[in-house]
């Protein structure tokens, strides 16, 4: 077992334990916002599939406007129009326009499109008080090329990618299955929320925060309830958990008599490492029960959120085989001192914001016990080893940007 490890080593060993695929499922496209692609996807068609009006107006041909003005407007006759959906199946000759409405094919022997602000109609004539121009024509095949891919294996289907695989003509979609993530919290003073709150008892905040950040970065949150500081108890919960792809622990992996977790791990299962030099956070531990990976996270509420968020989401992100990074660092000027640690890298909860450059100050208290930081806060300002950030300097902030 390896101990007291780097932020970056221990993310390495975590995405290392990231293998095999979560299988697939086909989906209709209704169901499919949130999910994972997990093939690429190509066009079925042009689009639009022929010459078409970015705007409505008439088409024509751009000789016969040239040196149309408001004082001296040319005058062609409307031999018909062309809606969206309804074309005009004729012929534009010489001196002749057709009424056209955006998205609309352009006639044949038409070149040009006049904005219908600037013509006025008189009965089945309309006058030009500018020339036409071809510049509000979309090209065929302008957005879309049939056969070409738009959007790859591991890509989230965000709502302009849902958008974007029904114009490319999918009804369905091959998504990854959400990973199974199961949710286990410890420890004698943890009730449910709803249940009476006994003296020197905690509601159970960190299932549900999990839930949600296991959600939100694309697995499936199996709840597993809670269970006391007794060995047997622990153990019977861990081996009856399920099929899982990833098993996350909250509390009864730090130094005390009751931290449990981590000597059933030690004697039934790998412990591959435990502690990192990062606050808050430094009891993380990841484990193997047989083939499952296991994540020990800290149960203090605020530890146990930035663990996952910066192991078990890049974990996930990894299994999904996604196309984006898990999280980015953004470069802000600190509004507010934020104090470091002596050899570890810290992660303060900071709001981030743009005041004509972007600036991010501390939430308030920073004690790891303190969840409404991690409600108020959008960032984890990222402080070095052995340092300080004093107000006005530049820091690097990851904004905790979540897309449900």
């Amino acid at each position: 077992m390896r101990t007291s490890l780097t932020v970056e080593e221990a993310l390495e060993l975590v995405l290392a334990e990231a293998r095999g695929e979560p299988g697939v499922e086909v989906l209709p496209l209704k169901e499919a916002l949130g999910r994972v692609l997990a093939e690429d996807l190509a066009a079925l068609v042009d689009h639009p599939d022929q010459d078409d009006t970015a705007i409505d107006g008439y088409a024509c041909r751009q000789e016969d406007t040239l040196g149309a003005s408001r004082e001296s407007p040319v005058r062609l006759k409307v031999i018909g129009e062309s809606p969206a959906g309804k074309p005009f199946g004729g012929r534009v000759g010489p001196k002749e326009a057709v009424a056209v409405y955006t998205g609309a094919p352009i006639p044949e022997g038409a070149d040009a499109v006049i904005r219908v602000e600037d013509t006025r109609r008189e009965g089945d004539e309309v006058l030009l008080f500018a020339p036409a121009s071809p510049k509000d024509i979309r090209p065929k095949g302008d957005d879309l090329r049939r056969g070409q891919v738009y959007l790859k294996r591991g890509d989230l289907l965000s709502p302009g990618r849902l958008g974007l695989a029904a114009a490319m003509g999918h009804p369905r979609v091959r998504v990854f299955r959400r990973p199974r993530v199961g949710i286990l919290t410890t420890g004698d003073e943890v009730v449910e929320p709803g249940e009476p709150l006994p003296y020197g008892g905690v509601y159970n905040s960190n299932a549900y925060s999990l839930l949600g950040l296991v959600w939100e970065a694309g697995g499936e949150p199996v709840l597993l309830g809670k269970v006391e500081d007794e060995p047997e108890k622990v153990l019977a919960r861990l081996e009856g958990a399920g099929r899982l792809d990833l098993l996350l622990t909250s509390g009864g992996v730090s130094m005390g008599e009751y931290d449990v977790v981590r000597k059933v791990l030690e004697e039934r299962g790998e412990v591959l490492f435990w502690k990192v030099k990062q606050q808050p956070g430094g009891p993380l531990l990841l484990a193997r029960l047989g083939e499952l990976p296991v994540l020990g996270l800290p149960g203090n509420p605020v530890s146990s959120m930035v663990t996952f968020f910066l192991y078990g989401r890049p974990f996930l992100f990894r299994l999904l085989q996604r196309t984006e990074p898990p999280y980015r660092a953004l470069k802000a000027r600190a509004l507010t001192p934020f104090r470091g640690a002596p050899g570890k890298k810290v992660f303060r909860r900071g709001v981030l914001s743009f005041e004509g450059e972007l600036v991010v100050r501390t939430t308030g208290n920073q004690s790891s016990g303190v969840l409404r930081s991690m409600a108020q806060g959008n960032a984890l300002v990222v402080i070095p080893p052995d340092r300080d950030v004093q107000e006005g300097q530049e820091v690097e902030a990851i904004p905790l940007t979540f897309v449900l």
